[in-house]
């Protein structure tokens, strides 16, 4: 005999089932790091649909691990981090100081993310001269790489932060690059006024910096993105479609 839940009944065991089959793939560090109760709460009510604890499984984020969040924002990756490599790793927030010039919150919200935990070093460099204290694990830099196609760096400016990044890394070490979905084919030309790129123009650009592209992940998919809006508009903000890219330095 077949049982039938009632649709309301259906749909909270669908939501439990996920989180369990979620948990089962998600190391024991990167759940604890999640669900830290002392991360901010404006950003903890932003876990269900940025998806951290699935993401840093995807980057393989272990205890002991030296991170770098390029160009980190408000900090929201960077505590993540800091509680999944524990007090035997290192977090290293790099703050751009062309973003820094542009908006001094970018500054501020790096001196609050370094006080959360004093395993988060604080970096804050021009992009033309991007470098980090030690070799990295792992680089992370999540809805950034377009702001590269701002019209504002030449190729061979941008070239040359690629290049930076890999000689950041370890050898063997992994390059994990979320960005907002652009219309295939349109290279960098909704960048500037939708704030979305081309993925395959991020792997050609990677490539050419000598990252080999190691797996993809649809954890951010949304395909009822028609990714004609700004990531900005009411509409879609939040919820855009995203890829998500680990690149490896060849060892």
């Amino acid at each position: 005999m077949s049982v039938r839940f009632a649709a309301p009944l259906a749909g909270f065991l669908a939501v439990v089932l996920s989180a369990v089959a979620m948990a089962a793939d998600v190391p024991a560090n990167i759940a604890a790091a999640v669900g830290d109760t002392t991360r901010p709460a404006v950003q903890r009510g932003r876990d269900a649909s940025r998806r951290p604890a699935e993401i840093l499984a995807f980057a393989g984020v272990k205890p002991g691990d030296k991170v770098g969040d390029f160009l980190m924002g408000g900090g929201y990756f960077t505590r993540i981090f800091s509680g999944a490599v524990g007090p035997t790793g290192k977090v290293y927030g790099f703050q751009a100081a062309e973003f820094v010039q542009f908006n001094g919150d970018y500054g501020k919200w790096q001196d609050e993310t370094v006080a959360f935990s004093p395993n988060i070093v604080p970096v804050r460099a021009s992009l033309g001269a991007l470098a980090f204290p030690e070799p990295l694990d792992l680089i992370f830099t999540a809805q950034n790489y377009h702001d590269f196609h701002l019209g504002r760096a030449t190729p061979e400016q941008i070239a040359a932060i690629n290049r930076q990044l890999l000689d950041a890394l370890k050898p063997g070490g992994v390059l994990l690059v979320i960005d907002h979905y652009a219309i295939d084919g349109t290279g960098d030309t909704q960048s500037n006024a939708l704030h979305r790129i081309d993925i395959d123009l991020v792997k050609r650009e990677l490539a050419a910096a000598g990252f080999v592209l190691e797996a993809e992940s649809d954890i951010l998919r949304n395909p009822a993105d028609p990714r004609t809006a700004s990531v900005f508009d009411p509409s879609i903000q939040g919820n855009t479609d995203q890829f998500i890219l680990k690149f490896r330095k060849p060892a």
